[in-house]
């Protein structure tokens, strides 16, 4: 399973900082990147990253430059990048008429425009080879309208949007790109919700994935490149079908936020 070269986005914490530890006991070399490059570093120290698999970037997703110096440190490193896992990715819960404009902001420039560039700066380098692997970290958020979390739901619209256009531009050339729309992972990000009412809906699917979960998705994705995957699956069914058919979405709104509100009560 091993001789990927891997860039992995938002590396400091949660599913990131699982991966990079999980990819290089596979024998991968890895590219972890994160803008706080301080805790990026602590994580390696913490996690035991090894300096001849895994090298420690800083990144600012949002900034084009950044992505170019980034990725081509790595490959001065470690060779042709294979694979890129956009993962970095914030949320802010808030109701529409509450929601501060620099929340706006931030979440669509750093879930959107940063996995817009770093698709970008990644395809340039794999169109050349004819060959290469973007991986776009979504959520079911980017299937179903999300109550309470309108902005970061926007964002997730939009990477699945993004990500199945630039699939079919870049398939031409060798390069698949797949989206992988996870429920609710249990990292910082999800802990940051458990005191907010208005992510009643994040809880509603139960208990979290981990990062084992992330990390076996991501190892299949790998080797099939599916267009895209919900993880788990009954429940990407059931956002789908609340996308399809808003009038259902809307009727069974409020039994699964009366649901989601429990099981957040519960996590506190």
């Amino acid at each position: 399973m091993g001789g990927r070269v891997i860039v992995v986005t938002g590396c400091a914490s949660g599913i990131g900082r699982h991966l990079v530890s999980a990819f290089m006991r596979r024998g991968d070399a890895v590219i972890a990147s994160d803008v706080a490059f301080a805790k990026l570093e602590e994580a390696g120290r913490e996690d035991g990253w090894e300096s001849g698999r895994v090298l420690a970037i800083e990144l600012d997703v949002v900034e084009p430059a950044s992505w170019e110096v980034a990725l081509d440190r790595g490959e001065a490193r470690f060779g042709p990048i294979t694979h890129l896992v956009n993962n970095a990715g914030v949320l802010m819960p808030d109701w529409v008429v509450n929601v501060a404009d620099a929340d706006v902001h931030r979440q669509l420039d750093i879930n959107v425009k940063g996995v817009v560039f770093g698709t970008r700066a990644a395809a340039r380098r794999m169109v050349e080879r004819r060959q290469g692997h973007i991986i776009n970290i979504g959520s079911l958020a980017s299937l179903s309208p999300v109550p309470g979390l309108s902005i970061y739901a926007a964002s997730k619209f939009a990477v699945r949007g993004f990500s199945l256009s630039a699939a079919l531009e870049l398939g031409e050339h060798g390069v698949a790109v797949t989206v992988v729309m996870p429920d609710a992972v249990a990292t910082p990000m999800l802990d940051l919700q458990k005191g907010r009412t208005e992510a009643a809906l994040t809880f509603s699917g139960g208990k979290a994935l981990s990062g084992v979960d992330i990390e076996r998705a991501l190892l299949s994705v790998f080797e099939k490149r599916p267009l895209e995957v919900a993880i788990p699956e009954s429940r990407g069914i059931l956002a789908r079908v609340a996308n399809l058919m808003p009038g259902v979405g809307r009727a069974i709104a409020p039994l699964m936020r009366r649901l989601g509100e429990s099981n957040r009560k519960k996590a506190r």
